[in-house]
């Protein structure tokens, strides 16, 4: 008796097949993504994901950062002063990244399913768990900002050294979100054909795509940060943290965006730019701004003295 396969069968095989064949033609740099689990345990139902580890390391590296520069320059804040500001800052960046999400960057949906701005939890095909998705960069870096100058009006203290003393912080605390976008396959780039690019999972193309994030934690997170701290140790640069932070961190961030997939519900506008170019370019005016007005206000108060 002879067996014959059916069409189905043979197609689905042939597509195995194939797929074995494309994926050998891959080095294991390129593979990298595919050897990945944003999950790092599931207890009952709810799994903890190294997405969330990512924030608390960005929190607690940001907070040593400040207090070693604090002993450092012997400033006048206190651990216990810094405690009360980092608690303020972290409130900001947790509710500013996820409103900016909302507003920025999907606010037609979120208008329709409210609940799921703040609720971890999607009512889409039933109700299921599915965590805090989506956060923006520039609500938490607004979030952030408010959260700071709060406290600092609640506790009466100088704008100047705990802003400047935060912002030259930042960066190397926001490696870390980075570095959890690219466990988690997401937010990765556009499609290349460079061996550099690499495969993501989430990306139904299977094709090579720049690794984005990376590019992002090694200039916005990683150089960002070596720049501003070795220009704090300069004077006139280190009463200038926050402009200087907000025009760095615009200037690499928009330069990415261009290796960047940009946003499906989104796009690019008329003139082939991002959402995230577009915030990044007034980043970079607004803090530019900001530097020549105080130099020419302190420069007017000069003359004024004099």
């Amino acid at each position: 008796m002879t067996f014959h396969r059916s069409p189905v069968a043979q197609t689905g095989q042939f597509c195995i097949f194939a797929r074995m064949i494309e994926t050998a033609a891959y080095s294991f740099w390129n593979m990298i993504p595919s050897h990945m689990d944003p999950t790092l345990v599931t207890i009952g139902s709810f799994p903890i994901r190294w997405y969330g580890l990512m924030y608390l390391a960005a929190f607690f590296t940001t907070y040593q950062v400040m207090w070693r520069t604090i002993l450092r320059d012997k400033m006048s804040i206190t651990k216990e002063q810094l405690d009360d500001i980092a608690a303020y800052i972290i409130a900001g960046v947790l509710i500013g990244a996820r409103l900016g999400y909302v507003i920025f960057y999907n606010l037609d949906y979120y208008i329709q399913n409210p609940l799921e701005a703040v609720l971890p939890f999607g009512f889409e095909g039933g109700f299921h768990f599915t965590g805090i998705s989506g956060m923006s960069y520039h609500g938490g870096l607004i979030g952030a900002l408010t959260g700071a100058v709060l406290c600092i009006r609640k506790h009466k203290w100088k704008y100047g050294p705990v802003l400047n003393l935060g912002f030259m912080a930042a960066p190397l605390g926001y490696s870390w979100g980075r570095l959890g976008n690219f466990i988690n396959g997401e937010l990765y780039g556009r499609v290349t054909t460079s061996p550099i690019g690499m495969l993501f999972p989430m990306d139904k193309t299977h094709t090579l795509r720049h690794p984005s994030q990376l590019y992002e934690l090694f200039f916005e997170g990683i150089v960002l940060f070596f720049i501003l701290f070795w220009l704090y140790k300069k004077p006139f640069f280190r009463n200038h943290m926050v402009s200087l932070y907000v025009m760095g961190y615009g200037f690499f961030r928009f330069f990415i965006e261009f290796f960047r997939e940009p946003d499906v519900q989104i796009g690019l506008n008329a003139l082939g730019f991002s959402r995230g170019q577009e915030l990044c370019a007034t980043m970079i005016v607004v803090g530019a701004s900001v530097m020549v007005v105080r130099e020419a206000m302190k420069r007017r108060t000069s003359q004024v003295r004099a």
